[in-house]
């Protein structure tokens, strides 16, 4: 069964929620919401609530500090993404993240997957403790039939990487999990990308969390169903928790309750 999976996404140190196709180096994002609470109450109220398996993601330079206090409140309890490297993992293994995710530092700056690091990485923490995120664009083809691919330095920049198969199989080998942003849908509440959930869901050899584009208790159980529920989900500003009128936070919590 599909799982909720929850998140915080820290831009300059506080908890929000952003259009994710609007990050950019050069201009400021458009926010859905900009908490007044610190990061250590929500991965708290996770604690709580028993929601192992979430994500911490730092978007962007000034957010270690604020990184630091959520891994401290729920200890074992989240993963940890955004700037980290074979160098840094390790730190935040010790923090008391779970697992490291891994995205940009797999590839060249031109976007070039650079399989020895990804190697360098396995041998510095463990696959049991990485995980890869493939957050990912929409590309054209000329078959015309869908395709996505990797895009690294918050979402910015497309590399050599499209998510199939075999990809995921060729990857599996390294990681415990993988973590899939919709890129292109992700902060718009227009709904997930169907058949992009599709394509995880029957692979399927390792858990993974989709994000992207959640806006109702009926997108939650689109995953479950499309995915065959082997896909879990991440909801951001759709959730009354990060100012969203879409989903209560508390239905999530039930429904992992109840599979």
């Amino acid at each position: 069964m599909t799982k909720f999976r929850p998140c915080i996404d820290l831009h300059d140190g506080q908890v929000k929620q952003i259009v994710g196709g609007t990050l950019r180096d050069d201009a400021s994002p458009v926010e859905n919401f900009v908490s007044s609470r610190p990061p250590s109450w929500f991965a708290s109220k996770y604690a709580a609530d028993g929601l192992t398996g979430g994500h911490v993601i730092k978007l962007g330079p000034g957010n270690d500090d604020a990184a630091v206090e959520a891994l401290a409140a729920f200890p074992g309890g989240m993963q940890i993404g955004g700037g980290i490297s074979s160098e840094n993992a390790r730190y935040w293994l010790d923090c008391g993240a779970s697992h490291v995710i891994i995205t940009s530092w797999l590839f060249s700056a031109d976007g070039i997957f650079l399989p020895d690091r990804l190697k360098e990485i396995r041998d510095a923490v463990g696959t049991e403790r990485l995980v890869i995120d493939l957050s990912c664009r929409r590309v054209a083809q000329n078959s015309g039939a869908p395709a996505w691919c990797v895009a690294m330095n918050r979402w910015q920049k497309l590399t050599n990487v499209v998510i199939s198969e075999q990809t995921l199989s060729d990857l599996a080998e390294f990681a415990a999990e993988f973590l899939v942003h919709a890129a292109d849908v992700e902060g718009l509440c227009g709904g997930i990308d169907h058949e992009l959930v599709a394509l995880l869901g029957r692979w399927g050899q390792l858990p993974i969390t989709y994000a992207g584009g959640a806006a109702s208790m009926e997108d939650v159980q689109s995953v479950d169903a499309v995915s065959l529920g082997k896909v879990d989900v991440t909801v951001g500003s759709a959730l009354d928790i990060f100012g969203g009128h879409g989903m209560r936070y508390d239905e999530l919590v039930d429904w992992n309750r109840q599979g």
